[in-house]
């Protein structure tokens, strides 16, 4: 079995953003020269994200309306968390959003639903972060 590994890495320039990584992953996939087994992503940093769904628009306004219902930015003080830093709210966006994704690879292919796509979701930004890519198979 064949293992492949790789850091990505994210500048972004807001709070809180999603950015398509799908690309990026299929590059990785094709530099590891596996055909059949299993892709990981996953956010190295506890207030980011990866996860999956369809790349439109207004879905990403949606997601970013509702989880600012969820869990508001401000006021800093409603959070215990909040002393040292600001960034409560994006603890619990990463816990609702999830950690990482894993995708079945086929053929050389990530095996996706037709409108499926990967995504970087952060929500403490403005500084550099990192996505693990660990890819396992034949």
């Amino acid at each position: 079995m064949k293992s492949y590994r790789k850091e990505l890495w994210f500048d972004t320039h807001s709070r809180r953003q999603f950015i398509n990584i799908t690309p990026e992953i299929r590059k990785c996939l094709t530099e590891s020269g596996i055909r059949e087994g299993l892709l990981l992503v996953n956010a190295m940093h506890i207030t980011s994200s990866v996860f999956i769904n369809d790349d439109e628009s207004g879905l990403h306004q949606d997601f970013e309306k509702w989880l600012e219902g969820l869990a508001p930015e401000k006021p800093y003080s409603q959070y215990k968390h909040n002393g040292f830093e600001d960034n409560a709210d994006a603890h619990l966006k990463r816990t609702i959003m999830g950690r990482e994704v894993v995708v079945a690879v086929t053929g050389g292919e990530m095996d996706f639903g037709p409108w499926e796509q990967i995504f970087y979701g952060e929500f403490d930004g403005k500084r550099k972060k990192r996505v693990l890519v660990k890819i396992i198979g034949e």
